[in-house]
């Protein structure tokens, strides 16, 4: 039978020997470099009628992935609605993560983001006053005063963090590239890209407020762990982001970039902003290697959309 210290060691030799089968830069460091794609039906809050299961049999699984495919057909619609994208623009994925989890958020154990704090509960009612009752990330009605009422999403400057790496309607494709002492982390939505230094510099003045906040990172044996600060603070139109509420200048991000074979890395972050949320929360993203290129992404080319949703607010204030 074997004892406790002899189990831990055994388990040691295996990490070690995994670790050694991982491929390498020529300069020695972990090897995350490609294009890698989180596209998934796994959902970021587990839904209500999962509430108490963590992970779904395989049966469940099957069933689930039948459903989104039966979802993602076109349809017409309604008279008088001039539409939108038809499946074909959409890259939503068709399965759920691997490990068969109901949510992509790991912690808290429900699967559900923490509760608001009273300030944040105040940002998503002044939020939803300015935007309409419907209002939901970078939805709603909104005033269309001007430009400035219109999400940063929407006029496609950026998706902010840590929502950039949350998988979405399409483009849900990232580029990592190394050199010695920095990582570039490049997203296709929005074209965001990250320069992240390695050798130990600390962030920028807290002065210096970036979309993107600021990015340090280090390895931890085969993880890249980057330290994410000094982002600004957003009035009520916000980023839009996935999980409803933008960022403030107390956001703090840890996010840690694993690969665990040839063909996956394992993205988790811990968003951390005690102005908006009672605790900490953390999801977990599984990013699968792409052969496939990536392409530019040309959200508002000539800005059209913006002069035209302001026209037809126009339109609707003459009458």
């Amino acid at each position: 039978m074997l004892t406790m210290r002899t189990s831990m060691l055994l388990i040691a030799a295996a990490l070690a020997a995994l670790a050694q089968k991982m491929p390498r830069t020529s300069w020695g460091d972990p090897d995350l470099q490609g294009i890698w794609n989180n596209s998934t039906i796994t959902e970021l809050e587990r839904p209500k009628e999962l509430s108490g299961k963590q992970v779904l049999a395989d049966d469940e699984v099957a069933a689930l992935e039948e459903k989104a495919a039966q979802n993602r057909v076109d349809r017409a619609p309604r008279a008088g609605d001039p539409g939108t994208y038809n499946q074909f623009w959409f890259d939503r994925g068709t399965k759920a993560v691997p490990t068969k989890r109901t949510s992509l958020i790991i912690d808290p154990p429900d699967g559900k983001l923490p509760s608001l704090t009273a300030a944040g509960q105040k940002r998503q009612e002044e939020r939803f006053k300015r935007l309409g009752p419907t209002a939901t990330g970078s939805s709603g009605n909104g005033p269309f005063d001007s430009y400035e009422d219109i999400s940063v999403v929407t006029r496609c400057i950026t998706r902010g963090l840590p929502n950039a790496m949350f998988p979405g309607g399409y483009n849900n494709n990232y580029q990592i590239l190394q050199a010695p002492g920095l990582v570039v982390l490049l997203s296709e939505m929005m074209h965001d890209a990250r320069v992240i230094p390695l050798d130990g510099r600390p962030h920028v003045s807290q002065n210096v407020r970036q979309w993107m906040g600021d990015s340090r990172g280090h390895w931890e044996g085969n993880t890249l762990v980057v330290d994410v600060t000094n982002f600004p603070d957003r009035d009520v139109t916000g980023f839009g982001v996935a999980y409803r509420f933008g960022e403030t200048s107390h956001l703090h991000l840890i996010e840690r970039f694993t690969r665990i074979d040839a063909n996956t890395i394992n993205y988790e972050v811990t968003v951390d902003d005690p102005t908006t949320f009672t605790k900490q929360w953390t999801a977990s993203i599984p990013m699968v290697k792409s052969d496939a290129p990536l392409y530019e992404y040309a959200c508002h080319e000539g800005n059209y959309s913006m002069a035209n949703m302001l026209s037809a607010s126009r339109a609707q204030d003459s009458q």
